[in-house]
């Protein structure tokens, strides 16, 4: 099938700085609750529909490597808005797997699709996967995939860079497991594989975000039995199938985030349209804390600041509802103008601080200790050309390029395209000059 637009590895972003914002900018599908979303279609042979997809390079991988799997799909109902960005309804049907393999030439580009190791296991009995890749940002290793499994009775080897799982012959078993630390990725595979397994399994120390909720709601909907989703404590009462449904993807409440922080950078007036507050309700705090006024509306979440100085705050990144690691860059980003110093603590990933060297390049003050980053605040940045080293450090250099004097250019913008949908678009039909610079 024709794709709307290809990723361009070497595109580069240019921006001029010293615009506001002012206008409407239209929040997509959140990627982390689509991924999740998509890889569940392996769990039945009936169609799952998803709305609300957004058109991301992660999306669009993940596409081939269910592909790879047997997974037919087909996109319908394309709706356009905004003149740029597209809303896309996709169909997935998995009636046949043809390969339980996830080999290492498409799992090592985007490390959700491990994932897939979870609804592989429970419907076909076996599953070989191999170690993820992803963004540089930690080791974020499987341990907790595997360990939960192995609780649901699948015996697990490693070899040769892939993880081979097989089920008992009856299936899994439903038991009790508490995660040892929070895992999003890992209680969307334990949601998905106890789904279909025999029993109850209870997890503790789950996973509490938005996109963990979104899930559950989905496969309840093709029929699981979920309860306690968006709690500590989630109880699944294996079934035997699961059927077709429809669902739609949440909001993306880190994009919604990013946008509110560059309207707190550079000043102006932008409505978040379809944004959600409640999912976001930590963070929306913090940026209040900073002087910019954010009010839920009937259309989305408007986001405003005055001429007046941005305000420091400390923050500590915490699994949900506490501050996202998703928007701790961002916020450094902003935090680089702000009237002071700021502590920003980092307590999910052990390696996401790569963009403060990026960001000194533009003017910022940003000394390091252990998990902490101690930013002073400066009085102007000056453009530069920097690297993006990572999704999330990539979209924090685009904020502060947005306040910064002159041109700033953003290369190695594929990492923004694995997570942002047409940014350059949104930002531009509110005012800012951002244009993508093509090979």
């Amino acid at each position: 099938m024709k794709q709307v637009r290809s990723f361009a590895f070497m595109d580069r972003i240019r921006i001029v700085g010293g615009n506001k914002l002012n206008g409407i900018i239209p929040i997509s599908g959140a990627k982390n609750a689509a991924l999740p979303l998509m890889i569940a279609s392996l769990l039945t042979d009936d169609t799952l529909t998803l709305d609300n997809v957004p058109h991301l390079a992660d999306v669009e991988q993940l596409i081939r490597i269910l592909g790879n799997h047997g997974v037919d799909y087909s996109v319908t109902g394309r709706r356009e808005r905004q003149g740029d960005t597209y809303s896309r309804t996709i169909h997935f049907t998995a009636r046949n797997i043809v390969d339980t393999t996830a080999p290492y030439e498409l799992v090592s580009k985007m490390r959700a699709s491990f994932w897939v190791i979870g609804p592989l296991l429970a419907r076909c009995g076996k599953a070989r996967v191999s170690l993820p890749g992803g963004c540089a940002i930690g080791t974020r290793p499987v341990d907790l995939f595997i360990d939960g499994l192995a609780a649901l009775g699948a015996r697990i080897e490693i070899e040769a860079g892939y993880v081979e799982a097989t089920a008992p012959r009856g299936g899994l078993i439903g038991a009790a497991y508490t995660f040892p630390k929070v895992s999003v990725g890992a209680t969307h595979v334990l949601l998905m594989a106890a789904s279909l397994a025999n029993g109850r399994t209870v997890l503790k120390n789950a996973a509490r975000e938005p996109e963990v909720v979104n899930l559950a709601d989905c496969l309840n909907a093709m029929g699981a039995k979920i309860t306690g989703a968006g709690t500590s404590t989630v109880t699944i009462d294996g079934v035997t199938s699961l059927s077709g449904a429809r669902h739609a993807v949440i909001p993306d409440r880190i994009e919604t985030g990013t946008y509110a922080m560059a309207v707190a950078m550079t000043g102006g007036d932008v409505l978040l349209g379809g944004a959600r507050s409640d999912l976001l309700e930590n963070a929306f705090d913090v940026l209040r804390a900073t002087g910019t006024e954010i009010t839920q509306t009937n259309e989305g979440v408007r986001v405003r600041r005055n001429g007046a100085g941005v305000s420091p705050v400390d923050i500590t990144t915490e699994p949900f509802p506490g501050f996202p690691t998703d928007l701790q860059a961002q916020f450094m980003g902003l935090m680089t103008m702000a009237k002071g110093r700021s502590h920003i603590t980092e307590t999910i990933f052990e390696n996401r601080f790569m963009h403060v060297q990026e960001l000194a390049r533009l003017g910022a003050k940003i000394s390091l200790s252990g998990q902490t980053a101690i930013v002073d605040g400066v009085e102007a940045l000056k453009g530069a050309p920097v690297m993006a080293t990572d999704l999330r450090a990539s979209v924090s250099l685009v904020i502060a390029g947005l306040a910064a004097e002159g041109e700033t250019v953003v290369n190695r913008v594929y990492h923004l395209d694995r997570g942002f949908e047409r940014l350059e678009a949104k930002l531009s039909a509110c005012g800012a000059t951002v244009e993508r610079i093509s090979g």
